[in-house]
């Protein structure tokens, strides 16, 4: 067993490059950042103990006006069962209401009440607040180009994870990714 992990390191660093390594950890920091973002925003109500789609959930709605469930869904790596139950919680606290839809009839469109776009704005408003105060070394040009390239990365990983899930690697191709082509 040990003389496969050897074997999987050395091939490991074969594939390694030094940009390979940085994408790697770049993706480390992201996600360490996420979870120090998710503890923050838990401190701060942005986001409540259940998650942080509530603020993400109105601020679509805000921003592009009344949406289906499923349209919401799609936006998010999230199931349209999940945004569902969100929307009904949501609806329960009077930020957002169902309406018809002109385009569907079973599919109703979300929109946000007068209470939910009042919420957004004194959510954005703290949001902006705490933004303000992050970040004080680095340039505006710097953050939108780190933005940029977070997305960019983003939509490979998204578009990556949608072609893996019609398609799991064969333990074979695996065994050729770590260890390389047999002599």
């Amino acid at each position: 067993m040990e003389m496969v992990s050897a074997r999987q390191r050395t091939s490991a660093r074969l594939i390694a490059d030094g940009k390979a390594e940085a994408i790697a950890e770049l993706m480390l920091e992201v996600a360490q950042c996420f979870f120090r973002i998710r503890a923050l925003g838990q401190k701060t109500e942005l986001i409540t103990s259940w998650g942080g789609g509530a603020f993400g959930f109105i601020r679509s709605l805000a921003l592009l006006g009344p949406l289906t469930v499923p349209q919401i869904a799609r936006m998010r790596p999230t199931s349209r069962q999940r945004m569902q139950r969100l929307a009904d919680e949501l609806a329960a606290e009077g930020l957002v209401k169902f309406i018809a839809n002109p385009k569907h009839q079973r599919s109703k469109l979300v929109q946000l009440t007068p209470k939910g776009d009042a919420r957004y704005r004194e959510l954005n408003a703290r949001f902006l607040l705490i933004a303000s105060t992050i970040g004080v070394a680095l340039s505006e040009a710097e953050i939108r180009k780190t933005t940029e390239i977070v997305r960019q990365l983003s939509d490979e990983v998204k578009g990556r994870a949608e072609r893996s899930c019609s398609r799991a690697p064969a333990p074979c191709e695996i065994e050729l990714v770590l260890n390389g082509p047999r002599a």
